[in-house]
């Protein structure tokens, strides 16, 4: 089984976290699922600097990356995922969806109104019930 391990970012402004439409894949249990934005780590990468590259890409947002979250690992029917969440502060809501599909800015209490790729709801759930 393959093995992939990513990095996520729960971006934060002024208490809404932006939440990120995945675009149609060849993974159709991942095809228009919501998601916290990020990517996989390169050959030589800190998760941090993984984390800031992808968020640059995808997004063309320089957030200030705080601490690691949450990490988890989920089991997709073709591969592994482990993914390494930071929560990340936003200066503002300006973002360019390079990858993205839509994106919603939402309080914590509404992110379960949202369909979320599986490996998400584990952030979502704590994120939710933590003050």
């Amino acid at each position: 089984m393959k093995k992939i391990e990513v990095v996520a970012a729960i971006i934060i402004h002024n208490e809404l976290i932006l939440c990120a439409q995945r675009n149609e894949s060849k993974l159709k249990y991942i095809s228009y699922k919501f998601e916290f934005p990020g990517g996989k780590i390169e050959l030589g990468e800190t998760k941090k600097e993984a984390l800031k590259r992808e968020l640059f890409e995808e997004l063309n947002i320089e957030p200030n990356i705080k601490d690691l979250y949450l990490s988890v690992v989920h089991q997709y029917p073709d591969f592994e995922l482990t993914m390494h969440s930071f929560l990340c502060e936003a200066n503002s809501m300006n973002i360019s969806l390079n990858e993205h599909i839509s994106h919603q800015w939402l309080k914590k209490e509404k992110l379960n109104n949202l369909d979320w790729a599986a490996a998400d709801l584990p952030i979502v759930q704590k994120l939710m019930n933590n003050d």
